[in-house]
């Protein structure tokens, strides 16, 4: 498992550091995500190895977000000020993010033919 770590680890340094070396507009650990991607599909063998370690990561990422709710309550004045258009903004995005999905699934079923009675 800790070799496991290792590796994404290593993705994400190596993505930070093109990404700085570079100065792309695209964050590091995107990069590093987008190589460690394409080596799972060029090596299977390693995808089937960090499985486990990649199951018990995702187990656990809800933790993830304790920075956020740190974030939330440091700020409780803003919300306080705008939490209503805060709010609307929100709800706005999310419905726009999901009819976005929608279209687009919706358009590449129309251009595959897919009819879903499949």
């Amino acid at each position: 498992m800790i070799r496991n770590i290792a590796i994404l680890l290593v993705f994400q340094l190596g993505g930070e550091m093109l990404a700085r070396g570079a100065e792309l507009s695209v964050p590091g650990p995107v990069i590093g995500l987008g190589a460690l991607f394409v080596t799972l599909l060029v090596v299977p063998g390693l995808a089937e190895r960090m499985r486990d370690t990649a199951n018990g990561l995702l187990a656990h990422l809800s933790l993830l977000f304790v920075p956020a709710g740190v974030g939330v309550t440091a700020h409780l004045t803003t919300f306080a000020e705008a939490g209503l258009a805060l709010a609307a903004a929100l709800v706005g995005s999310t419905v726009l993010a999901i009819l976005a999905g929608v279209g687009a699934f919706l358009l590449t079923a129309r251009l595959t033919g897919a009819d879903g009675d499949e």
